[in-house]
Protein backbone atom coordinates (compact mmCIF):
# COMPACT_ATOMS: atom_id res chain seq x y z
CA UNK A 1 0.00 0.00 0.00
CA UNK A 2 1.51 3.64 -0.66
CA UNK A 3 2.14 5.04 2.26
CA UNK A 4 -0.19 8.57 3.08
CA UNK A 5 1.63 11.61 3.74
CA UNK A 6 2.64 12.44 7.03
CA UNK A 7 3.45 15.19 8.64
CA UNK A 8 7.17 15.94 9.81
CA UNK A 9 7.45 15.06 13.45
CA UNK A 10 9.50 12.32 13.99
CA UNK A 11 7.41 8.68 13.83
CA UNK A 12 6.58 6.92 17.45
CA UNK A 13 6.05 3.78 17.80
CA UNK A 14 2.49 3.56 17.74
CA UNK A 15 2.92 5.48 14.25
CA UNK A 16 5.47 3.01 12.56
CA UNK A 17 3.63 -0.04 13.66
CA UNK A 18 -0.12 1.51 12.02
CA UNK A 19 2.24 1.98 8.90
CA UNK A 20 3.75 -1.45 9.35
CA UNK A 21 0.41 -2.95 9.30
CA UNK A 22 -1.39 -0.93 7.07
CA UNK A 23 1.76 -1.86 4.45
CA UNK A 24 1.54 -5.58 5.66
CA UNK A 25 -1.98 -5.67 4.67
CA UNK A 26 -1.78 -5.36 1.38
CA UNK A 27 -0.45 -9.15 0.95
CA UNK A 28 -3.35 -11.21 1.51
CA UNK A 29 -1.45 -14.40 1.79
CA UNK A 30 -0.53 -13.08 5.56
CA UNK A 31 -3.12 -11.79 8.64
CA UNK A 32 -3.36 -8.79 9.04
CA UNK A 33 -0.72 -6.85 11.33
CA UNK A 34 -1.88 -6.75 15.30
CA UNK A 35 -2.43 -3.03 15.03
CA UNK A 36 -5.22 -3.68 12.26
CA UNK A 37 -6.69 -6.21 14.82
CA UNK A 38 -6.93 -4.18 17.73
CA UNK A 39 -8.48 -1.27 15.57
CA UNK A 40 -11.05 -3.60 14.28
CA UNK A 41 -12.04 -5.39 17.56
CA UNK A 42 -12.08 -1.95 19.51
CA UNK A 43 -13.88 -0.14 17.36
CA UNK A 44 -16.78 -3.17 17.45
CA UNK A 45 -16.58 -3.02 21.06
CA UNK A 46 -17.45 0.39 20.88
CA UNK A 47 -20.53 0.54 18.87
CA UNK A 48 -21.73 -2.61 20.54
CA UNK A 49 -22.09 -0.26 23.42
CA UNK A 50 -22.58 3.37 21.70
CA UNK A 51 -24.41 2.89 18.62
CA UNK A 52 -26.95 5.01 17.27
CA UNK A 53 -30.29 3.13 17.35
CA UNK A 54 -31.90 4.70 13.98
CA UNK A 55 -34.59 3.22 12.41
CA UNK A 56 -33.23 1.68 9.31
CA UNK A 57 -30.80 -0.39 11.62
CA UNK A 58 -33.15 -2.61 12.25
CA UNK A 59 -33.89 -3.28 8.81
CA UNK A 60 -32.35 -5.75 6.01
CA UNK A 61 -34.02 -4.77 3.46
CA UNK A 62 -31.70 -3.22 0.71
CA UNK A 63 -34.46 -0.50 -0.80
CA UNK A 64 -34.86 1.16 2.49
CA UNK A 65 -31.40 0.95 3.14
CA UNK A 66 -30.86 2.82 -0.12
CA UNK A 67 -33.29 5.62 0.74
CA UNK A 68 -31.66 5.93 3.84
CA UNK A 69 -28.28 6.56 2.04
CA UNK A 70 -29.37 8.96 0.01
CA UNK A 71 -31.03 10.78 1.91
CA UNK A 72 -28.41 10.67 4.78
CA UNK A 73 -25.68 12.80 1.53
CA UNK A 74 -24.71 16.08 2.96
CA UNK A 75 -28.05 15.90 5.11
CA UNK A 76 -27.84 15.16 9.34
CA UNK A 77 -29.73 12.31 10.85
CA UNK A 78 -32.29 14.00 12.58
CA UNK A 79 -33.48 16.10 9.11
CA UNK A 80 -34.05 13.14 7.74
CA UNK A 81 -35.79 10.60 9.98
CA UNK A 82 -39.02 12.33 9.59
CA UNK A 83 -38.51 12.10 5.22
CA UNK A 84 -37.47 8.73 5.62
CA UNK A 85 -40.49 7.00 7.73
CA UNK A 86 -42.54 9.25 5.25
CA UNK A 87 -41.21 8.06 2.09
CA UNK A 88 -41.43 4.58 3.23
CA UNK A 89 -45.25 5.43 3.74
CA UNK A 90 -45.31 7.00 0.61
CA UNK A 91 -43.49 4.27 -1.53
CA UNK A 92 -42.95 1.17 0.53
CA UNK A 93 -41.79 -0.93 -2.49
CA UNK A 94 -39.35 -0.34 -5.25
CA UNK A 95 -42.21 -1.13 -7.69
CA UNK A 96 -44.57 2.14 -5.92
CA UNK A 97 -41.32 4.37 -6.28
CA UNK A 98 -41.07 3.28 -10.14
CA UNK A 99 -44.60 3.69 -11.09
CA UNK A 100 -44.72 7.06 -9.25
CA UNK A 101 -45.38 10.21 -10.88
CA UNK A 102 -42.09 12.81 -10.82
CA UNK A 103 -44.02 15.28 -9.14
CA UNK A 104 -45.21 13.69 -6.36
CA UNK A 105 -41.64 11.87 -5.73
CA UNK A 106 -40.39 15.52 -5.38
CA UNK A 107 -43.14 16.45 -3.10
CA UNK A 108 -41.85 13.74 -0.59
CA UNK A 109 -39.11 15.16 -0.91
CA UNK A 110 -39.59 18.64 -0.58
CA UNK A 111 -36.90 20.52 1.99
CA UNK A 112 -34.77 18.07 2.33
CA UNK A 113 -32.61 20.09 -0.55
CA UNK A 114 -30.36 18.45 -3.42
CA UNK A 115 -33.39 17.32 -5.23
CA UNK A 116 -31.16 15.43 -7.93
CA UNK A 117 -31.39 12.68 -5.29
CA UNK A 118 -34.69 11.99 -5.53
CA UNK A 119 -34.83 12.23 -8.89
CA UNK A 120 -32.21 9.76 -8.95
CA UNK A 121 -34.28 7.71 -6.67
CA UNK A 122 -37.05 7.78 -8.70
CA UNK A 123 -35.22 7.33 -12.32
CA UNK A 124 -32.87 4.08 -10.39
CA UNK A 125 -36.61 2.69 -9.12
CA UNK A 126 -37.48 2.10 -12.36
CA UNK A 127 -34.33 0.83 -14.14
CA UNK A 128 -34.37 -1.96 -11.40
CA UNK A 129 -38.01 -2.54 -12.27
CA UNK A 130 -36.93 -2.79 -15.86
CA UNK A 131 -33.63 -4.58 -15.69
CA UNK A 132 -33.26 -6.66 -12.59
CA UNK A 133 -37.69 -7.77 -12.37
CA UNK A 134 -37.74 -4.80 -9.64
CA UNK A 135 -35.29 -6.67 -7.09
CA UNK A 136 -32.27 -4.61 -6.38
CA UNK A 137 -29.35 -5.81 -7.16
CA UNK A 138 -26.73 -7.21 -4.92
CA UNK A 139 -23.46 -7.21 -7.35
CA UNK A 140 -21.09 -4.32 -6.45
CA UNK A 141 -20.57 -3.82 -10.15
CA UNK A 142 -24.81 -3.48 -10.85
CA UNK A 143 -25.38 -1.53 -7.96
CA UNK A 144 -23.07 1.23 -9.16
CA UNK A 145 -24.92 2.14 -12.55
CA UNK A 146 -27.84 2.84 -10.92
CA UNK A 147 -28.46 6.69 -11.74
CA UNK A 148 -27.23 8.41 -8.29
CA UNK A 149 -25.43 5.46 -6.64
CA UNK A 150 -21.60 5.97 -6.13
CA UNK A 151 -18.84 3.87 -4.57
CA UNK A 152 -19.74 4.46 -0.99
CA UNK A 153 -23.80 4.77 -1.14
CA UNK A 154 -23.17 1.13 -3.03
CA UNK A 155 -21.12 -0.03 0.02
CA UNK A 156 -23.16 1.04 2.55
CA UNK A 157 -25.89 -0.47 0.98
CA UNK A 158 -24.00 -4.10 0.49
CA UNK A 159 -22.33 -4.04 3.28
CA UNK A 160 -25.43 -3.45 5.51
CA UNK A 161 -28.06 -5.46 3.32
CA UNK A 162 -26.14 -8.38 2.75
CA UNK A 163 -23.34 -8.58 5.17
CA UNK A 164 -21.03 -7.93 1.93
CA UNK A 165 -17.25 -6.54 2.80
CA UNK A 166 -17.16 -3.71 0.34
CA UNK A 167 -15.63 -0.46 2.22
CA UNK A 168 -17.36 3.21 2.29
CA UNK A 169 -15.56 6.55 2.35
CA UNK A 170 -18.34 8.95 3.02
CA UNK A 171 -17.48 12.87 4.98
CA UNK A 172 -17.08 11.20 8.46
CA UNK A 173 -15.05 8.37 7.46
CA UNK A 174 -12.70 10.60 5.73
CA UNK A 175 -12.58 12.98 8.59
CA UNK A 176 -11.62 9.33 11.23
CA UNK A 177 -8.83 7.83 8.90
CA UNK A 178 -7.17 11.86 7.99
CA UNK A 179 -7.07 11.93 11.85
CA UNK A 180 -5.88 8.19 12.25
CA UNK A 181 -2.71 8.99 9.89
CA UNK A 182 -2.48 12.40 10.64
CA UNK A 183 -2.99 13.42 6.71
CA UNK A 184 -1.21 16.49 6.11
CA UNK A 185 -3.08 17.50 2.86
CA UNK A 186 -7.13 17.62 2.26
CA UNK A 187 -8.65 14.00 2.11
CA UNK A 188 -10.42 15.02 -1.41
CA UNK A 189 -6.53 15.15 -2.52
CA UNK A 190 -5.56 11.49 -1.41
CA UNK A 191 -8.70 9.23 -1.72
CA UNK A 192 -7.15 6.66 -4.04
CA UNK A 193 -5.02 6.30 -0.46
CA UNK A 194 -7.90 6.81 1.61
CA UNK A 195 -10.21 4.05 -0.11
CA UNK A 196 -7.10 1.84 0.68
CA UNK A 197 -7.06 2.31 3.90
CA UNK A 198 -10.58 1.95 4.35
CA UNK A 199 -10.44 -1.06 2.55
CA UNK A 200 -7.50 -2.55 4.38
CA UNK A 201 -9.29 -1.65 7.94
CA UNK A 202 -12.97 -3.23 6.80
CA UNK A 203 -13.38 -6.21 9.08
CA UNK A 204 -14.49 -8.81 6.36
CA UNK A 205 -16.10 -11.43 9.16
CA UNK A 206 -18.17 -8.28 10.27
CA UNK A 207 -18.76 -5.53 7.59
CA UNK A 208 -22.24 -4.70 8.44
CA UNK A 209 -21.26 -3.66 12.01
CA UNK A 210 -17.77 -2.72 10.98
CA UNK A 211 -18.90 0.25 8.30
CA UNK A 212 -21.88 1.27 10.22
CA UNK A 213 -19.21 1.72 13.56
CA UNK A 214 -16.78 3.85 11.45
CA UNK A 215 -19.10 6.45 10.62
CA UNK A 216 -21.42 6.78 14.01
CA UNK A 217 -17.20 6.99 15.34
CA UNK A 218 -16.86 10.12 13.09
CA UNK A 219 -20.78 11.78 13.26
CA UNK A 220 -20.61 11.03 17.40
CA UNK A 221 -16.99 11.20 18.25
CA UNK A 222 -14.28 12.39 16.01
CA UNK A 223 -16.66 14.95 14.66
CA UNK A 224 -15.59 18.13 12.80
CA UNK A 225 -14.98 20.81 16.15
CA UNK A 226 -13.47 19.64 19.35
CA UNK A 227 -13.67 15.67 18.92
CA UNK A 228 -14.06 13.67 21.99
CA UNK A 229 -10.84 12.45 21.73
CA UNK A 230 -10.71 11.06 25.51
CA UNK A 231 -13.83 8.89 24.84
CA UNK A 232 -12.48 7.53 21.15
CA UNK A 233 -11.86 3.80 21.05
CA UNK A 234 -8.89 4.69 18.45
CA UNK A 235 -7.00 6.84 20.25
CA UNK A 236 -3.91 4.64 21.25
CA UNK A 237 -3.25 4.08 17.15
CA UNK A 238 -4.57 7.73 16.42
CA UNK A 239 -1.38 9.60 15.13
CA UNK A 240 -3.54 12.96 15.36
CA UNK A 241 -4.56 12.43 18.51
CA UNK A 242 -0.95 10.97 19.99
CA UNK A 243 0.77 14.21 18.01
CA UNK A 244 -1.95 16.85 20.04
CA UNK A 245 -2.88 18.05 16.37
CA UNK A 246 -6.41 16.58 16.15
CA UNK A 247 -7.94 20.15 15.97
CA UNK A 248 -6.25 21.04 13.20
CA UNK A 249 -7.04 18.32 10.91
CA UNK A 250 -8.39 17.17 8.35
CA UNK A 251 -6.84 19.81 6.43
CA UNK A 252 -9.54 21.70 4.28
CA UNK A 253 -9.36 22.89 1.34
CA UNK A 254 -8.53 26.97 0.63
CA UNK A 255 -11.85 28.15 -0.95
CA UNK A 256 -13.44 30.79 -2.62
CA UNK A 257 -16.52 33.13 -1.43
CA UNK A 258 -19.42 31.94 -2.24
CA UNK A 259 -20.90 33.84 -5.29
CA UNK A 260 -23.99 35.87 -4.76
CA UNK A 261 -26.73 36.09 -7.33
CA UNK A 262 -29.99 39.02 -6.85
CA UNK A 263 -32.64 37.37 -8.20
CA UNK A 264 -36.06 39.59 -8.84
CA UNK A 265 -39.50 37.14 -8.71
CA UNK A 266 -43.19 37.94 -9.87
CA UNK A 267 -45.73 36.73 -8.05
CA UNK A 268 -48.09 37.19 -10.73
CA UNK A 269 -52.22 37.83 -10.12
CA UNK A 270 -54.52 37.33 -12.88
CA UNK A 271 -58.52 38.50 -12.13
CA UNK A 272 -59.44 35.62 -10.78
CA UNK A 273 -57.40 35.71 -8.13
CA UNK A 274 -54.96 33.07 -9.61
CA UNK A 275 -51.22 33.06 -9.04
CA UNK A 276 -48.95 31.71 -12.47
CA UNK A 277 -46.02 29.47 -11.64
CA UNK A 278 -43.80 27.25 -13.45
CA UNK A 279 -41.91 23.94 -13.55
CA UNK A 280 -38.10 24.15 -14.20
CA UNK A 281 -36.44 22.25 -16.77
CA UNK A 282 -35.30 18.67 -15.01
CA UNK A 283 -31.59 19.19 -15.68
CA UNK A 284 -29.67 21.36 -12.70
CA UNK A 285 -30.07 22.17 -9.26
CA UNK A 286 -34.06 22.37 -8.83
CA UNK A 287 -34.60 20.26 -11.85
CA UNK A 288 -38.41 19.47 -11.89
CA UNK A 289 -39.42 21.86 -9.29
CA UNK A 290 -42.27 24.60 -9.35
CA UNK A 291 -41.25 27.95 -8.67
CA UNK A 292 -42.51 31.90 -8.77
CA UNK A 293 -40.80 33.01 -12.21
CA UNK A 294 -38.09 35.17 -12.58
CA UNK A 295 -34.44 35.90 -13.36
CA UNK A 296 -31.02 37.64 -12.27
CA UNK A 297 -30.93 41.18 -11.73
CA UNK A 298 -28.51 42.43 -14.92
CA UNK A 299 -25.88 44.85 -13.98
CA UNK A 300 -27.19 48.74 -13.20
CA UNK A 301 -31.15 47.34 -13.37
CA UNK A 302 -33.55 47.68 -11.39
CA UNK A 303 -35.74 44.99 -9.65
CA UNK A 304 -38.44 45.73 -10.79
CA UNK A 305 -37.13 46.19 -14.39
CA UNK A 306 -35.55 43.14 -14.33
CA UNK A 307 -38.42 40.87 -13.32
CA UNK A 308 -40.75 42.90 -16.17
CA UNK A 309 -38.02 41.54 -18.61
CA UNK A 310 -37.50 38.15 -17.20
CA UNK A 311 -41.24 37.63 -16.98
CA UNK A 312 -40.97 39.20 -20.91
CA UNK A 313 -38.05 36.48 -22.11
CA UNK A 314 -39.59 33.10 -20.15
CA UNK A 315 -43.34 33.79 -19.86
CA UNK A 316 -43.67 36.23 -23.01
CA UNK A 317 -46.76 38.13 -21.13
CA UNK A 318 -46.76 41.35 -19.72
CA UNK A 319 -47.16 42.31 -16.50
CA UNK A 320 -47.05 45.51 -14.50
CA UNK A 321 -45.11 45.11 -11.17
CA UNK A 322 -46.67 46.04 -7.92
CA UNK A 323 -45.34 46.31 -4.27
CA UNK A 324 -42.55 44.19 -2.73
CA UNK A 325 -43.33 41.40 -1.03
CA UNK A 326 -40.23 39.82 0.71
CA UNK A 327 -36.82 39.25 0.40
CA UNK A 328 -35.24 35.91 1.09
CA UNK A 329 -31.80 34.81 1.26
CA UNK A 330 -30.95 31.65 0.90
CA UNK A 331 -27.57 29.73 0.29
CA UNK A 332 -26.86 26.80 -1.62
CA UNK A 333 -23.79 24.73 -1.73
CA UNK A 334 -21.64 26.67 -4.14
CA UNK A 335 -23.76 30.09 -4.06
CA UNK A 336 -26.09 32.67 -2.41
CA UNK A 337 -28.87 34.08 -3.35
CA UNK A 338 -31.19 37.04 -2.32
CA UNK A 339 -34.92 36.88 -3.76
CA UNK A 340 -36.35 40.07 -4.37
CA UNK A 341 -40.08 39.18 -4.67
CA UNK A 342 -42.60 41.41 -5.76
CA UNK A 343 -46.83 41.10 -6.34
CA UNK A 344 -47.38 41.68 -10.38
CA UNK A 345 -50.80 42.22 -12.04
CA UNK A 346 -51.10 39.57 -15.12
CA UNK A 347 -52.00 42.27 -18.15
CA UNK A 348 -51.61 40.41 -21.37
CA UNK A 349 -50.37 37.52 -23.33
CA UNK A 350 -50.88 33.88 -23.22
CA UNK A 351 -48.35 32.91 -20.46
CA UNK A 352 -45.79 30.30 -22.53
CA UNK A 353 -43.38 27.37 -21.52
CA UNK A 354 -40.18 29.64 -23.24
CA UNK A 355 -37.87 28.38 -20.47
CA UNK A 356 -39.16 25.81 -18.72
CA UNK A 357 -41.25 22.57 -19.06
CA UNK A 358 -44.57 24.20 -17.96
CA UNK A 359 -46.49 27.03 -16.71
CA UNK A 360 -49.75 26.75 -14.68
CA UNK A 361 -52.36 29.31 -12.83
CA UNK A 362 -52.96 27.69 -9.11
CA UNK A 363 -55.06 29.08 -6.35
CA UNK A 364 -53.37 29.89 -3.02
CA UNK A 365 -55.20 27.25 -1.66
CA UNK A 366 -54.23 24.30 -3.95
CA UNK A 367 -50.79 25.59 -4.38
CA UNK A 368 -49.34 22.87 -1.51
CA UNK A 369 -49.92 20.30 -3.98
CA UNK A 370 -46.86 21.31 -6.15
CA UNK A 371 -43.06 20.66 -4.93
CA UNK A 372 -41.09 24.07 -4.49
CA UNK A 373 -37.86 24.67 -3.60
CA UNK A 374 -37.50 26.25 0.54
CA UNK A 375 -36.46 29.34 -0.49
CA UNK A 376 -40.06 29.35 -2.49
CA UNK A 377 -41.86 28.03 -0.02
CA UNK A 378 -41.01 31.05 2.43
CA UNK A 379 -42.85 33.26 -0.07
CA UNK A 380 -45.59 30.89 -0.10
CA UNK A 381 -46.11 31.46 3.82
CA UNK A 382 -45.76 35.56 3.33
CA UNK A 383 -48.29 35.35 0.81
CA UNK A 384 -50.48 33.36 3.50
CA UNK A 385 -49.29 35.94 5.94
CA UNK A 386 -50.50 39.14 4.00
CA UNK A 387 -53.69 37.34 2.20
Amino acid sequence: MPRLPLDNHKPTAKNLSLQHSLDRADDRDRPPGFVIVSLRHTLLSWYGQFGRDLPWRQSRDPYSLWVSEVMLQQTQVKTVMPYYERWLNLFPTIEGLAIAEQQQVLKAWEGLGYYARARNLHRAAQVIVSHHDGVFPDRLVDVIQLPGIGRTTAGGILSAAFNQPVAILDGNVKRVLARLVALQMPPNRALADLWQLSEVLLDQQQPRDFNQAIMDLGATVCTPHQPLCPICPWKEHCQAYNQGIQAKLPMSETRAPLPHKSIGVAVIWNDRGQILIDRRRQEGLLGGLWEFPGGKVEAGETIEACIQREIREELGIEIAVGDRLIVVDHAYSHFRVTLNVHHCRYISGEPQAIECDEVRWVTLADIDQYPFPKANVQIIDALRTKD
